[in-house]
């Protein structure tokens, strides 16, 4: 929002740093052979709609998600798809 850092570092320290400092595999990027966990934002409209009275709902903004290649959300509509695992 503040203009702070561009939307791609931001995206970066939120997803390939984690993955790198904690050492997990195959995550974290977009790459041949790794697993495909995609957000498809708009980064003009992308927020937080939760508050604490309302902490369930969902933001404004995002469009699809994919967990390991699957859609887990498609045009913000949440699917019934459940392809998450623990990572250790």
């Amino acid at each position: 929002d503040e203009g702070i850092m561009p939307v791609s570092e931001a995206v970066y320290k939120m997803t390939g740093l984690p993955a790198k400092t904690f050492h997990i595999d195959r995550r974290g990027i977009i790459a041949e052979g790794y697993y495909a966990d995609i957000t498809i934002f708009d980064p003009e409209t992308v927020s937080d709609t939760a508050s604490y009275n309302k902490p369930f709902q969902r933001p404004d903004g995002v469009y699809h998600v994919l967990v390991n290649g699957t859609p887990v959300v498609l045009d913000g509509e949440l699917t019934r798809a459940m392809p998450g695992r623990v990572l250790r």
